[in-house]
């Protein structure tokens, strides 16, 4: 609609045209045709004017408009920035706690697992001793001296009742492959997985800095089985992802109860190319793993020399998507030492280790590119430890120590130990300074024999005193 204000200015222009067209008729004797030429002249030049004049006035209005609009834009951008920020950190709180259950899950199916395993070593005992109750031969009862005799009867002999023989152990029976998987699947389901751990200390201080966790099995009679046994069997039944899993969980449990004491220690563990190659086993893993990224620094996965040179697409992307996660990597069961450092550094690898007997080997100088001794010093050059394994003896040591190798571990420092079943309680109550005293046991059977019940700690001693002695 056209304003007011527009109506009166283009009367008022009129006006003044007809004004001046009059006075031009009127008083200087202009003809009428001539002075209506000028009035309109003078009424065309006020009403470009005026438009000029409006065009600025609306053009200043605009850049206002246009300036407030953008101080409005900015105020809508820095407010929805500080939404997002809000969003955000909302999202870091739901996954931490998201972490936080997850972790109190794990601890919560290792403690319901501790509970199974001293309920299954509880019926075993009442078995045994059920066994022992009946095997015991009945002693007769030694009839009363009648009254009517008066002579004095001689007291009962005295029946000793001599223990039943110990059962020896079976001879060991050589087992097919499928009988080797079955019993594999059944220690499996029955949590006989047992975990050891070795040391590996410094040199020379031999001040212990990590422990790799050693698994072993126990089948239906209770005899241990060394990983080198069982793997290849696991593998072909498709169990090894579960062993891994398994594995995974008690060594994060080992850990995290290792870490109350100290800050400066990690677990090696043990991981097959099989269930790296596992799209199922890996991503339960890699899911394992994930809620536990804060233990990444300590928490070192441990593959075979052979399992990094035949990396397929699979493998490798899922050796990256741990490294990304920021866990790192060890080698071992090293052959001989055409190593790459640079391609290991850029895979993860952050330890090596080699057998002290193949470092100090003089065959090998002629078949490597670089001496022995100076492998410690080119591997750190890519911030990869070199850590000499299997060292029996202290002769070893001094030469290893001319090769400036940093870390050691074998029988001459601590052989593996067993864990209790409760876990790294006993492992983190053991000095780390001395890896002889690691769980305060000796190198004889697991603890885990019905004969000696262990000592369990948090909700399993609560059910262990429910249950009541053996």
């Amino acid at each position: 609609m056209i304003r007011i204000s527009t109506i009166f200015i283009a009367i008022c222009m009129v006006l003044l045209a007809a004004s001046l067209g009059f006075v031009l008729y009127s008083v200087a004797g202009i003809s009428g045709s001539e002075s209506a030429i000028v009035a309109l002249a003078a009424l065309t030049c006020l009403i470009l004017y005026n438009a000029v004049s409006m065009r600025l006035r609306d053009r200043s209005d605009v850049g206002g408009q246009i300036a407030d609009l953008s101080r409005g834009t900015a105020d809508l951008a820095r407010q929805v920035a500080e939404f997002g920020r809000r969003l955000a950190a909302v999202e870091g709180r739901v996954a931490s706690a998201n972490s936080t259950g997850a972790d109190r899950m794990q601890g919560m199916a290792g403690e319901i697992s501790e509970l199974g395993g001293l309920v299954r070593q509880l019926a075993a005992s009442v078995a045994h001793h059920e066994d022992l109750l009946a095997a015991a031969p009945a002693v007769q009862p030694v009839p009363a001296p009648r009254d009517d005799v008066l002579q004095r009867v001689a007291p009962a002999p005295t029946v000793v009742v001599a223990p039943p023989p110990t059962p020896a152990a079976p001879p060991e029976v050589s087992r097919s492959q499928t009988q080797l998987i079955g019993a594999i699947k059944q220690a499996v389901d029955e949590n006989r997985l047992d975990i050891y751990l070795q040391p590996m200390v410094t040199l020379p201080q031999r001040k212990v800095r990590y422990y790799e966790a050693v698994t072993r099995l126990r089948d239906e009679r209770d005899q241990v089985l060394a990983a080198e046994d069982f793997i290849e069997a696991a593998e072909a039944g498709g169990l090894i992802g579960r062993i891994d899993h398994m594995v995974m969980l008690r060594c994060v449990q080992v850990l995290r109860r290792l870490m109350i004491r100290s800050k400066d220690v990690g677990v090696f563990c043990n991981v097959s190319a099989a269930t790296l190659a596992s799209p199922a086993h890996f991503t339960q893993c890699l899911d394992f793993l994930e809620a536990n990224r804060a233990l990444a620094p300590s928490f070192v996965l441990e593959f075979k020399q052979a399992t990094f040179r035949n990396l397929g697409p699979t493998e490798s992307e899922n050796l990256a998507a741990l490294a990304q996660r920021g866990y790192r990597f060890s080698i071992d069961h090293v052959s001989d030492l055409r190593l790459e450092p640079r391609e290991l550094a850029d895979r993860g690898v952050r330890f090596i280790k080699v057998p002290a007997a193949l470092l100090l080997d003089a065959k090998q100088i002629a078949s490597t590119d670089i001496h022995p001794s100076d492998l410690s010093d080119l591997l750190g050059r890519y911030g990869i430890d070199l850590i000499a394994e299997r060292i029996e003896g202290e002769r070893s040591v001094v030469d290893l120590l001319d090769y400036d190798v940093r870390f050691g571990q074998g029988f001459l420092f601590a052989p593996p130990r067993p864990l209790r079943p409760e876990g790294a309680s006993a492992t983190a109550e053991a000095p780390q300074t001395n890896p002889q005293d690691l769980n305060g046991a000796s190198t004889s059977a697991p603890v885990s024999s019905p004969a000696a019940p262990p000592r369990a700690t948090g909700s399993a001693a609560l059910a262990r005193r429910a249950l009541g002695p053996n």
